[in-house]
């Protein structure tokens, strides 16, 4: 009569997100991430479960940390079925094609290099186009929010809105055999952004585990943010210079583009070239479009009368020589583009062409995980290695914490209020000093809530019940 966990991603480390649940032999694999940063290599250790055996995959959100392994898990034998929202299963698919190009394109630059210097071979992509769209198979169920479910074994799960990214939920799994449940949080949102609703609340629950990522810190308001940003857009042009926004496609590259909007419809913006060059990104707000039931109320009755996510100055730039030809505008533009965390993509062109420029401006709207290209920059990084290339970084950097998607402090702790007494706290998807800091406000805020506040180790398995 087991319930057991195996924690296989995001433990003391943010990306790489995979819990595999076993409810009385019924396997229940929640996601199947990526990991990025100093965390990568882990993405070639052989899955310590067999895939063969998991009967369902429940994804909460389409960020590839999230969902970035799935094609490697169905080559590996998956014939589950996977669980999610409709905008979940349109965005991941468009994803994780994405991931098998910039794999396949990393393999051959990496290959290059090794034959030239006479180094081992790397190692191959872990997967390609075909296993991913084999992958495609297996996404067989598709869930509203706050709809139950029963699963085989009489097991009953329940999406709830996480208010992350456009579809992203956080599942409550419910044994109704021996009436106990677990909660995985999935990514939590920052509360009071455009587009989508903020994060509905669970349910009491005998485990819970819970993201991290920002439990040792609040962010600025959304307002001061968006404040910050128009102010740097502003000076930049003053020094006649270019802004580069790094940006995730997904989520954070539709809400600059809202945002930049909203500033252009105001008067605020000058008249100036805005180009969303990621033709990810431009998939992706095709697919927001197609979504509008999932977004918030004022975002719905904009979109009921006109695309709020174009004005007359924003160029989309899909096609390669598109891309190029933005170096030839040396002042008075904005450039969106992948990807987010600076490993990759079109954004590293167009560092090569501005970030040796003072009269330029790189600001970051996003986390940037240790290892990356993005932090080091942010730690202050004089000189950077682009395309092998030494760059001098001049252009002044800035860093706005305010548009992350991902919950605050006191966003997590309010979050969290709303369960009654819980058997077991994990605590997941951070950074380890991070989760220590975390853990020292639950335990001086809810001295009773939690009989015990864990942070579970890299492919630790517990039994839970």
């Amino acid at each position: 009569m087991d319930i057991s966990i195996g924690f296989y991603g995001a433990t003391q480390f943010v990306t790489g997100s995979c819990f595999l649940l076993n409810i009385r032999g019924t396997k229940i694999l929640i996601d199947c991430g990526m990991f990025q940063g100093l965390e990568h290599d882990k993405n070639y250790i052989k899955f310590p479960f067999d895939p063969k055996d998991i009967s369902y995959l429940i994804l909460t959100h389409s960020h590839v940390d999230h969902c970035g392994r799935i094609p490697l898990l169905v080559r590996k034998g998956f014939k589950g079925k996977i669980i999610c929202t409709k905008p979940t299963s349109q965005i991941a698919k468009i994803m994780l094609l994405d991931a098998a190009k910039v794999m396949r394109e990393h393999y051959k630059t990496l290959y290059r290099k090794s034959l030239r210097k006479g180094l081992d071979l790397p190692p191959p992509p872990l997967y390609d186009e075909y296993d991913v769209v084999e992958s495609f198979n297996y996404f067989k169920i598709l869930v509203a929010y706050d709809t139950p479910l029963l699963l085989e074994n009489n097991i009953k799960i329940t999406f709830k809105d996480a208010g992350h990214i456009l579809g992203s939920a956080f599942v409550e799994i419910e044994d109704l055999e021996i009436h106990k449940k677990i909660i995985f949080s999935g990514d939590l949102g920052n509360k009071n952004r455009p587009i989508i609703r903020d994060f509905a609340y669970p349910s009491s629950t005998d485990f819970l585990c819970i993201e991290t990522t920002y439990g040792d810190r609040n962010h600025k308001s959304f307002e001061e943010s968006k404040q910050e940003l128009l102010e740097a857009i502003l000076d930049t042009f003053d020094r006649g210079g270019n802004v580069l926004i790094p940006s995730f496609a997904l989520e954070r590259a539709q809400e600059i583009i809202y945002i930049l909007r909203e500033f252009y419809e105001e008067g605020k913006l000058p008249r100036c070239h805005v180009f969303l060059d990621s033709p990810l990104a431009i998939k992706a707000t095709r697919i927001f479009k197609d979504n509008p039931e999932f977004y918030d109320e004022e975002t719905f009755h904009i979109f009921v009368k006109k695309d709020p996510f174009d004005f007359p100055y924003l160029i989309f730039t899909e096609d390669v020589e598109e891309s190029k030809g933005i170096n030839n505008v040396k002042s008075g533009a904005i450039i969106i583009a992948g990807n987010g965390m600076l490993t990759g993509g079109r954004i590293l062109h167009h560092l090569k062409n501005n970030l040796w420029r003072p009269e330029c401006s790189l600001v970051f709207v996003g986390f940037q995980p240790k290892g990356t290209l993005g932090r080091h920059i942010v730690d202050g990084a004089q000189k950077v290695h682009i395309f092998g290339e030494e760059i001098p970084v001049r252009t002044k950097v800035y860093t706005i914490n305010g548009f992350s998607s991902h919950a605050g402090q006191n966003e997590l702790l309010e979050w969290i209020s709303h369960v009654d007494k819980v058997k077991k706290l994990f605590l997941i998807h951070g950074e380890r000093e991070k989760m220590e800091i975390f853990k020292k406000v639950l335990e001086e805020k809810f001295k009773n809530k939690f009989e015990e506040i864990y942070i579970p180790s890299f492919e630790e398995e517990i039994t839970l019940a």
